[in-house]
């Protein structure tokens, strides 16, 4: 039986309605590199669509049927927000052309591969995957890797190994997508409520982790943050089930605090950071893997939340070939993936930052973290990311925020949904206002900018945090500087 990409013949054209996205714009590469012929449609021309144009893909700017009568494709991928609507999706339809979604696409490419890592997680696993894929670069190995953001050691967000022996892969949940990807090696960094159009209770997200594990290889290996309940009780219901079935039982492999009990385990962590302390808000820890000292890290990114993901990414390096002293030099060096506590520069003195935290949980813990690094005043430009979340979270976007400084709110963003919710950022920003907090609303950008103008002053920090659409204010500024 075929399996992974040998189920497409070799040389074919593949078609990605969407290819301008951060994830098909790299499968498109991906998909270069493996032999196919490939095009595809985007209807927001940008950088990246640019891009694919100068590595000789063809991309058209707009989605209509002649396209796909012009390009001739075989096979068609399609990303998750592609309604059968779609002039080019309907197209394909009616003249029987295999489609694929983005997420089964994906996986296909994981099935194809001898040793594969698959990072999950609600928050950090953009950052676990691209720390990951350096340490084993550093040990000499030549994995391929799938990442969510823009690298700057990738220059892009994909890496394309010249085998077919290992690769590296971020995976999430969104609308199950993950539940297509094969797994040797499965990490999870920690599981909060989230994708609340998908998943109405934190039940859902933690049973849909458990049908994550349920697709790892008999016997493969389960990377956890050790402190986590929620994903404490995942593993729970993936091991029943697989004692159930007589399967040959995953490895845990928890990481934490050294000294401190697991929560599914209740014994010490097996990869576990010792001896923390922190140089100029950038945290230093000894690292020990099952009882065995091996270095010490030395991070050049914030955050304890960020322990939490060096140790996860140490620990599945280690398990697919990494050699020690390899991987604490990568992880070392290692300056964050783009969009996550990314330093654009300075503007009127201050140092800007943004980071894509728009889960509240995510905006605790890289406010705590920033808050650690050198600087007078900060002042914070948050952003929710679509409406259905904003109103679930909302008392946790509250309480997240309160504790600042100054929170500079622009309106939710969403390109999924219509705001029938009757929610606003405004309203958070009201109640941060009525429980003592300092907030302000901005239904422009530019007028944020005008703020800011007001109050940054030298050694500030400018800290911008939610989607891509209010992390540009970043670029915006550090060029008004100019």
């Amino acid at each position: 039986m075929q399996r992974g990409l040998d189920k497409l013949e070799s040389g074919s054209k593949i078609y990605f309605i969407g290819i301008g996205g951060i994830s098909m714009s790299g499968l498109a590469l991906l998909a270069q590199g493996y032999g196919f012929k490939v095009g595809g449609s985007d209807m927001n021309p940008s950088e990246r669509t640019e891009m694919l144009k100068e590595k000789g893909i063809t991309v058209y700017d707009s989605q209509v049927e002649e396209n796909l009568i012009e390009f001739k494709p075989d096979y068609i991928v399609k990303t998750a927000a592609c309604l059968p609507t779609n002039k080019e999706v309907k197209y394909a339809m009616d003249n029987n052309i295999t489609m694929f979604d983005r997420s089964e696409f994906l996986g296909m490419i994981t099935e194809s591969y001898g040793s594969v890592i698959n990072i999950s997680g609600t928050h950090g696993k953009t950052t676990t995957t691209a720390m990951t894929s350096l340490m084993l670069l550093e040990s000499q190995k030549d994995p391929t890797v799938h990442l969510g953001a823009d690298f700057y050691s990738f220059n892009g967000t994909v890496r394309l190994g010249k085998g077919k022996d290992l690769l590296v892969s971020e995976a999430c949940e969104f609308k199950r997508s993950f539940l297509n990807f094969s797994s040797t090696t499965a990490a999870i960094t920690n599981i909060d409520h989230d994708h609340v159009d998908c998943y109405p209770l934190l039940q859902d997200v933690i049973d849909v982790f458990a049908l994550f594990l349920d697709k790892l290889c008999d016997g493969g290996n389960v990377v956890v943050t050790g402190h986590c309940k929620n994903t404490a009780e995942s593993l729970k219901i993936a091991s029943e089930k697989w004692k159930n079935e007589g399967r040959e039982m995953f490895k845990v492999y928890t990481c934490g605090i050294k000294g401190e009990a697991c929560a599914y385990t209740g014994k010490e962590p097996d990869m576990a950071a010792d001896n923390i302390s922190y140089d100029g808000g950038l945290p230093q820890f000894d690292v020990w893997f099952m009882g065995n000292k091996i270095g010490r890290a030395e991070l050049q990114i914030p955050g304890k939340h960020n322990i939490d993901n060096s140790l996860i990414a140490l620990c599945c390096a280690l398990l697919n070939g990494g050699e020690p002293s390899a991987c604490l030099k990568a992880l070392n060096e290692f300056k964050g993936a783009d969009g996550r506590y990314t330093t654009k520069g300075t503007y009127r003195g201050a140092t800007v930052v943004v980071d894509y935290a728009h889960h509240p949980a995510a905006a605790r813990a890289t406010i705590e973290a920033a808050s650690h690094m050198p600087h007078k005043n900060m002042w914070v430009v948050f952003q929710p990311l679509t409406f259905n979340r904003t109103k679930m979270l909302f008392e946790d976007y509250v309480t997240s925020l309160l504790p600042c400084k100054k929170v500079l709110f622009s309106e939710i963003f969403s390109d999924r949904e219509i705001n029938t919710h009757e929610i606003s950022s405004l309203d958070i920003s009201n109640e941060i206002n009525k429980r003592g907090g300092d907030s302000e609303f901005f239904e422009k950008k530019e007028d944020i900018i005008g703020r800011l103008d007001e109050l940054v002053g030298q050694d500030d920090l400018i800290l911008i945090l939610g989607p891509e659409d209010i992390r540009e204010l970043g670029d915006e500024l550090v060029k008004k500087e100019r």
